[in-house]
């Protein structure tokens, strides 16, 4: 099998043979998801009997894909490569090319990556969209030196453990924050995030110790301040940007917006956040947290944008966000939220 047109010949002849490769194919990732997992767990995430879920899991350990122990079911070595080859093989065959257009026409933007799983559910979910982005800056990112903004998040500190050396090979990155600390845990704000990027991908990275939301009086006196001045100076030279997006409940109380602020955010409907902009399910600005770094409409002049969020939870933050966003923004989901936005808002 090496095309979608094999598949389809194969279903026109043997269709069980099909259903038993999606089948026993979907159990395998679904673990590799999860893993360690429990047979109860996943007969659950699969909808299936347990009884059902064991016959076809004891024929996987048999073949050498999968190993049980206490802590539950993970793959092997050898299941993780068969998960990596499939999912090649079925995207087309199962619909992903094409709820990748179809999201991608509905959102606006000129391409969506649509990865398996509900982040919601399915915490490694985050892990794939780390070597998802992985591959994908492999194949953005030109020889020589390249400058890469960064927002912070518990995403993107995720995202940031699956990068890879691979990356450096002939490139010299750069990586700096596109903010300051946002009050949040120093494990998830921009520095700690581009200090993990670049120890994964053995790069560089500059660190601007400044909160992004101080007086513009204080702002003009300490951007004279050579080593902030300098970082600012790289943000802007920017050749790619990878951000989150956030739901505007949770990021208010992340920015720890005053009783005020609170109360504009609240009154004015937000249920998105990037960039310290706040907007409602329309698209519409409700609020702009005062700030340091890059704002939404700076991401115009900057050649790649790659913006990271998945699970339904984030399916309404993603579709406010992306009626600001620039038309050449990439988003890196999962199937959780795209097939949310696609049910409550079909195309026509």
């Amino acid at each position: 099998m090496t095309n979608n047109e094999d598949l389809e010949l194969l279903d026109l002849v043997a269709p069980d043979f099909i259903k038993t490769l999606e089948k026993r194919f979907k159990i395998l990732q679904s673990i590799s998801l999860m893993e360690p997992v429990g047979r109860r767990v996943l007969a659950d995430d699969l909808n299936i009997t347990e009884r059902g879920l064991r016959t076809e899991t004891d024929l996987l350990k048999k073949q050498g894909l999968l190993i049980s122990s206490k802590s539950g079911m993970s793959l092997t070595r050898t299941g993780s490569d068969v998960v990596a080859r499939l999912t090649d093989v079925l995207a087309n065959y199962q619909g992903t090319a094409l709820l990748e257009k179809q999201l991608s026409q509905k959102l606006g933007i000129s391409r969506c990556i649509v990865l398996p799983g509900n982040a919601d559910k399915q915490y490694r979910v985050v892990d794939s969209f780390g070597r998802r982005l992985n591959q994908l800056l492999g194949s953005l990112l030109p020889s020589g030196q390249s400058m890469i903004s960064v927002t912070g998040g518990s995403t993107l500190a995720r995202v940031a453990r699956n990068l890879s050396p691979d990356l450096s090979k002939n490139r010299q990155l750069v990586f700096v924050p596109a903010r300051g600390g946002v009050g949040e845990s120093v494990t998830i704000q921009a520095n700690s995030v581009c200090a993990e990027m670049a120890l994964k991908t053995q790069g560089q990275y500059r660190a601007m110790y400044l909160p992004e939301d101080i007086s513009e009086k204080s702002f003009e006196s300490l951007q004279k301040e050579t080593s902030i001045k300098s970082v600012l100076e790289l943000i802007y030279r920017s050749n790619v940007v990878i951000h989150s997006i956030g739901t505007a409940s949770i990021m208010a109380d992340r920015r720890n917006l005053s009783e005020k602020e609170q109360s504009i955010v609240d009154s004015g409907k937000a249920v998105s956040e990037a960039f310290g902009d706040f907007f409602d399910r329309s698209g519409k600005l409700v609020y702009k947290v005062p700030r340091i770094g890059l704002h939404v409409q700076d991401l115009d002049k900057i050649e790649h944008v790659i913006a990271i969020a998945g699970g339904q939870s984030k399916a309404e933050a993603i579709q406010s966000y992306m009626k600001n966003a620039p038309h050449h923004t990439v988003l890196i989901t999962d199937e959780g939220a795209s097939k949310l936005i696609l049910r409550d808002n079909p195309l026509k």
